[in-house]
Formats: structure tokens, sequence, C-alpha cells
């Protein structure tokens, strides 16, 4: 990854204090299971056991504000999706100096995973 698409250290910071904790890190995987297409909050808190609406909101949120996750109303619902590229960037960034910046295996990795616009197909 050219250093200029590189994360920065504090956006990895803050992507990674999002997901540190278990709420955020569940909806995290959910959503990247759920795809491009995304998954509705009531889905969400459905998916979670029932957690209070209030509380889900918080922690979209959270995820929302560190770069993490978007959101779109369609209709009368608001669809979160992964920004799959912030995704890719994290990984990037853990896996940038790999065997000293001389691993093909990680360099694949980090190619393929950054191929995914994870965007819906309308």
């Amino acid at each position: 990854m050219e250093p200029s698409r590189m994360m920065a250290e504090q956006q990895a910071l803050a992507s990674f204090a999002a997901i540190a904790q278990e709420t955020r890190l569940r909806i995290i995987r959910m959503l990247v299971v759920a795809g491009a297409d995304g998954m509705a909050a009531g889905t969400i808190a459905e998916q979670l056991g029932g957690e209070a609406p209030s509380r889900i909101s918080f922690h979209l949120n959270q995820l929302e504000q560190a770069g993490l996750i978007e959101s779109r109303r369609d209709g009368r619902s608001i669809i979160y999706s992964v920004i799959f590229s912030t995704l890719s960037d994290l990984v990037a960034f853990l896996m940038h100096d790999c065997c000293q910046g001389h691993c093909k295996y990680c360099d694949r990795a980090i190619e393929l995973f950054a191929k995914c616009e994870g965007r819906p197909s309308d």
C-alpha cells in the first residue's frame, strides 16, 4: 500500500478503540457477514439478543464516529454497513511491515482485501 493511503496511527487507534468492546465487535462482525447490503438497526438489535434500542444506537454511533460503518435511510429503516475500505486500511496498517515489508503472502492478502469495495449492487 502506498504511503499516502496508509492509515494514520491516530485513525487506527480510534478504530481499535471502537471495536475494543464486545457489543461493537459483534456488530462489526455481523455487518461484515451482511456485506454490501448492510443490516437494519432493528435486525442488529434482534441478533444481539434484543438489547435496548438506545444501547444499540449508542454503539452504532460510536462505530460510525470511528469511521468503521456508515448509515443510509431505506424507507423507515436505517441500514448500517461496514466501510470495507476502512477495514482494509486497518488490516494493511497492522500488516504493512510484516516480515520487514517483504512478505508476498501478506502483500497478496492486503491487495485482495483492498479490492473489496463493499457497495450495494442496486
